[in-house]
């Protein structure tokens, strides 16, 4: 099967060995996401709200830059440094995706990169074209 990378400025540059997404088939792969500016590459200013509102966003510009929308993902990994977020990333997540929400995991960790306090991957699948 053909792998295909997906590459956007809308969505910020990788900042290790990895493609910020790729397509196998009608699977795209999307690469984890932390509150980078596509634009500085710094992590975006603000409270925890203005962070998962970042990597939403990037999700978002991957997604489209793959043919899709976040309504194609079938599944989405949280991962937070402190699991007291989980209901402001429930309350945030519901403006942007609809019912039926993808299937979901919710990780804690102890470190994300450039410090990050939150990052999301996710699993796409498009309509066969």
């Amino acid at each position: 099967m053909a792998r295909t990378t997906i590459q956007t400025d809308r969505a910020p540059q990788a900042i290790g060995t990895y493609s910020q997404a790729v397509r196998c088939g009608n699977t795209v792969y999307l690469s984890g996401q932390i509150p980078l500016d596509p634009a500085s590459m710094e992590l975006v200013a603000g409270d925890m709200e203005a962070q998962i509102r970042r990597v939403f966003d990037n999700l978002v510009a991957v997604a489209e830059a793959a043919g899709g929308s976040l309504a194609d993902v079938a599944k989405l990994n949280v991962f937070l440094l402190d699991l007291g977020h989980f209901a402001l990333v429930n309350e945030i997540m519901a403006s942007y995706f609809q019912e039926p929400y993808p299937a979901r995991a919710a990780v804690g960790v102890a470190a994300l990169p450039k410090g990050a306090q939150v990052e999301m991957d996710a699993v796409m699948e498009l309509d066969a074209s």
